[in-house]
């Protein structure tokens, strides 16, 4: 049955620089991830193409590294009060159809344009979502800074009017502070599933979901999340392995580096003000779109629908593989400068009382 899929699947060879840049990535990924939600996927994919990985292989390995991972994340931002947990087992439940479709889209893919053709796939969606997500998630970031700064967000507009909608089923969240139909909760719930399985990044529709047409608040939503993510990852990952596209040697290094990566990142999000972590999440898309764009053109003359000579392509290739290490140092930077500034400035308040 999955014969033709693994055939033309080449795991990548490890070396003592590929199992750091990977660590270094599991890190980072999971500060990413620990701070905003489940969205520190969008990290390590891309992070594991750059070094050659095939895009189906990146996927399913990140999405085995990621339920794990989610958990322990969970557990911490549960103990803030920050994870509303029937939210995230409903919303884990409904996405796990789409996570079966999304594997199924991408093995077709797989199976009739080859290797190259699923980069492609994978390439090509990450830069639109990501660019598309990342602009609207930058613009409110902005937009609450400048109205509401220290005052707490009325939360979007579009939330307020479906909370109004008596739907039957209804649910009450307590933790999220909001009462709303089940079927607005559906259709976020597998967006967030089929994307998940497609590129292994569910978060980019999961907590803007959560947020904008939910009306979770940021916090909340990206806690929420990784027990979504958790839930979609258990599922997805027995699918993945079953077609033998999870390579485990990937798992156990982006684990390994993440586990460390992810504490940190959830003990940021108690310092920080909501925008910041908005910020954050929205910068980290942007550069991480503009090094897959760099990528894609490798792609498309494997394909052989563009004609570029080998020495452009490998320019192109290594200007990608740069803008996603600068993605990498961004996001580190800002997350972990934002949580010691704002554990200083605790410090300086409890020192002057």
């Amino acid at each position: 049955m999955h014969g033709p899929v693994t055939d033309v699947i080449q795991f990548i060879d490890l070396n003592a620089y590929t199992i750091v840049f990977l660590f270094i990535v599991g890190f980072i990924g999971g500060l990413v991830s620990g701070f905003i939600g489940s969205g520190g996927a969008f990290v390590l994919t891309p992070g594991m193409m750059s070094l050659g990985v095939p895009g189906t292989v990146a996927v399913a390995s990140n999405m085995c590294h990621k339920f794990p991972k989610a958990l322990v994340g969970a557990i911490k931002r549960f103990r803030y009060g920050q994870v509303d947990i029937k939210l995230g087992l409903i919303m884990g439940l409904f996405a796990e159809i789409g996570v079966q479709v999304g594997i199924q889209f991408q093995k077709y893919i797989l199976e009739k344009w080859g290797q190259a053709g699923s980069n492609l796939y994978v390439s090509f969606v990450f830069v639109c979502v990501l660019v598309i997500v990342g602009s609207f998630v930058m613009r409110d970031a902005m937009k609450m800074k400048k109205a509401v700064n220290d005052k707490p967000s009325t939360g979007p507009t579009l939330a307020k009017r479906l909370q109004t909608i008596e739907l039957w089923p209804m649910i009450t969240l307590k933790t999220a502070n909001l009462r709303i139909s089940m079927w607005f909760l559906i259709p976020v719930a597998i967006a967030t599933g089929m994307l998940a399985a497609t590129i292994a990044v569910g978060g980019f529709i999961g907590v803007p979901g959560l947020m904008y047409i939910i009306g979770a608040t940021a916090i909340v939503a990206s806690a929420t999340e990784l027990v979504i993510a958790f839930v979609m990852g258990l599922g997805g990952t027995l699918i993945w392995a079953y077609y033998g596209m999870v390579d485990i040697r990937l798992v156990l290094l982006i684990l390994a580096g993440s586990l460390f990566g992810v504490q940190l990142g959830a003990i940021g999000t108690t310092y920080v003000k909501e925008y910041m972590i908005k910020y954050v999440m929205a910068t980290i898309m942007l550069i991480v779109a503009v090094s897959r764009f760099f990528a894609i053109p490798k792609y498309l003359t494997q394909l052989q629908l563009l004609s570029l000579s080998d020495t452009l392509v490998q320019i192109l290739t290594q200007v990608s593989f740069i803008i996603m290490c600068c993605a990498l140092l961004v996001g580190a930077v800002i997350i972990l400068t934002s949580l010691f500034r704002a554990r200083r400035m605790e410090k300086i308040v409890v020192s002057n009382t």
